[in-house]
C-alpha cells in the first residue's frame, strides 16, 4: 500500500468532472478506457472482498454486496472521481470481534451507526483534522493494518489438511511473479484461478470459500437489522461503531490524497467523508459488508487502467455484481488457501518496508520514530486501528515543537 505525500490541499471537486463523464460518454475512446478500468478493477475487488468478508467472519456474500453497494454509493455521492470504495481489510479487522461475540445482526447495525458517525463527523469538519495525522502516524497505520491482516490468516495454515501448503506456495508464488511477467491480469485473480484449477485437478480436498457461508444468487434484499435489547450489546456495538468511523474516514481521505497527486486534481474530502457514510448506512441496511476506499484497487483503477470519471468505479461495481451472480458455483469451490495466498499478498505489499529501513531509522528524529513503533505497537496489541492512530496522533502532539513530525 503506497503511502501519502503531501498534495496541494486544495479542498474542491475539480469543476470539469461533470465534464468529464459528459465526454467519456460523447466519446467511445474514452468510454472504453473508463469501462475498461473499472472492469480491471473489478477482477482484483472479487477475490479481496471475499476475503475481507472470510476475515470478519461473514459469508461471502456480505462483502461481494458490500463492495458494489459501497462502490455505487460513493461513486455517485462523493468528491473523488477514480476513487474505489469497497469492503475493506482495515474494517473488517475492527468488526471480527463483534461478529465473534454478538453475531451478523449487531455488525450490521454497528454498520449502519458508523456511517451515521461518518456523515456528522463530515458535517462537523472531521475531513480537514485529518490533516493533523502526521505522516509518522499514516505509516504507522499502514504497517499496523499489514501486521493484523498477516497475522488474520495464522488460523487458516493450522490445523488444515496438508494439502493447504502447497497450494498456498502456488499462490504465492504466482501472485509475487507475475506482475513482473504481465500487468495485464491482476496477480490476486491469476493466483485465485491458478491454485483453485489445481486443486480440482488433483482431487485434492481441501477448505472452500463455500465453506465458510452463502454467495450471491440474487439481488440483496432492504432491511434493517434486529435491535439489540439488552444494555451490554450496545457496549459492545457504540465502540465498535466508531472506531470503523475513524478508521474508514483515514483509510479513506489517504487514498483520495493520493488520488489527487496522481490526477493532479483536488478532490473534496468533506464530501468524500459524508458520501462514505451514506455509503455504510445503505450497506448496513442491505445486509451488506461494510467499507471504505480500498487503495490497492484505486491504483488499479487511476494508474493502471487511466481512469478519470466515477463511470469507471461504476462499471467496477456492476461489474462484480454480474461476475457473482454468474460464477456463484465457481467462487464457492475455491479454496481457502488461494484466499490465504492473496491476503499474505496483500499484507506483505501494504507493509511500508521503508518506514523501518535502517537508513530511514538513522535519519528519523527519534520523536518520529517514537511515533511510528507506539502507533504500530498499539493497534498490534489492541488489535484497534483507531486506537493507535488516536494515541499517535496525541502523542506527536506532545513532542517538543522543534522536533514534532510535519503533519500532512
Amino acid at each position: 500500500m503506497p503511502t501519502a505525500t503531501p498534495s496541494s490541499g486544495r479542498d474542491q471537486t475539480d469543476p470539469s468532472e461533470g465534464g468529464a463523464v459528459l465526454n467519456a460518454l460523447r466519446h467511445p475512446r474514452v468510454l472504453g478506457r473508463e469501462l475498461t478500468a473499472g472492469f480491471m478493477t473489478s477482477l482484483a475487488l472479487i477475490p479481496e472482498s471475499t476475503a475481507f468478508a472470510v476475515v470478519a467472519g461473514l459469508d461471502p456474500r456480505m462483502g461481494l454486496y458490500g463492495a458494489v453497494i459501497v462502490a455505487v454509493v460513493t461513486s455517485v455521492l462523493g468528491g473523488g472521481p477514480g476513487m474505489v470504495s469497497a469492503a475493506a481489510g482495515s474494517v473488517a479487522l475492527v468488526a471480527a470481534p463483534l461478529v465473534r461475540s454478538h453475531g451478523v445482526q449487531a455488525y450490521l447495525l454497528a454498520v449502519i451507526l458508523s456511517g451515521a458517525l461518518q456523515v456528522v463527523l463530515a458535517v462537523c469538519g472531521a475531513a480537514k483534522l485529518m490533516r493533523l495525522i502526521p505522516p509518522a502516524v499514516m505509516r504507522g497505520f499502514v504497517d499496523a493494518l499489514a501486521i493484523l491482516i498477516f497475522t488474520s490468516q495464522l488460523p487458516e495454515l493450522i490445523g488444515v489438511p496438508w494439502a493447504v501448503y502447497p497450494l498456498v506456495a502456488l499462490g504465492l508464488l504466482v501472485v509475487f511473479l507475475l506482475p513482473r511477467l504481465s500487468t495485464a491480469v491482476p496477480g490476486p485473480l491469476a493466483a485465485v484461478v491458478l491454485v483453485t484449477a489445481a486443486a480440482w485437478l488433483l482431487g485434492w480436498t481441501v477448505p472452500t470459500v463455500g465453506d465458510r457461508g452463502a454467495l450471491p444468487h440474487g439481488l440483496p434484499s432492504l432491511g434493517l437489522p434486529s435491535l439489540p435489547t439488552d444494555a451490554g450489546a450496545w457496549t459492545a456495538i457504540a465502540p465498535i461503531a466508531a472506531a470503523m468511523a475513524v478508521v474508514g474516514l483515514v483509510e479513506s481521505l489517504l487514498t483520495a490524497r493520493l488520488v489527487d497527486d496522481i490526477t493532479g486534481t483536488g478532490s473534496d474530502k468533506t464530501r468524500e467523508a459524508w458520501a462514505l457514510g451514506a455509503a455504510n448506512i445503505a450497506a448496513g441496511c442491505f445486509g451488506a459488508m461494510g467499507g471504505c476506499a480500498m487503495i490497492g484497487q484505486t491504483m488499479i483503477n487511476v494508474r493502471h487502467g487511466r481512469a478519470r470519471t466515477r463511470l469507471s468505479t461504476l462499471a467496477a461495481a456492476g461489474s462484480v455484481l454480474l461476475l457473482a451472480l454468474v460464477l456463484a458455483d465457481l467462487l464457492a469451490a475455491m479454496p481457502m488457501a488461494a484466499l490465504t495466498a492473496v491476503m499474505v499478498f496483500i499484507a506483505v505489499t501494504t507493509f511500508d518496508w521503508r518506514s523501518v529501513a535502517p537508513r530511514t531509522l538513522k535519519r528519523s528524529p527519534w520523536p518520529v520514530t517514537v511515533v511510528l513503533v507506539a502507533t504500530v505497537g498499539l493497534t498490534v496489541a489492541t488489535h484497534d486501528l483507531a486506537i493507535g492512530v488516536i494515541v499517535g496522533t496525541v502523542l506527536a502532539r506532545l513532542l517538543p515543537r522543534g522536533t514534532r513530525p510535519q503533519v500532512i
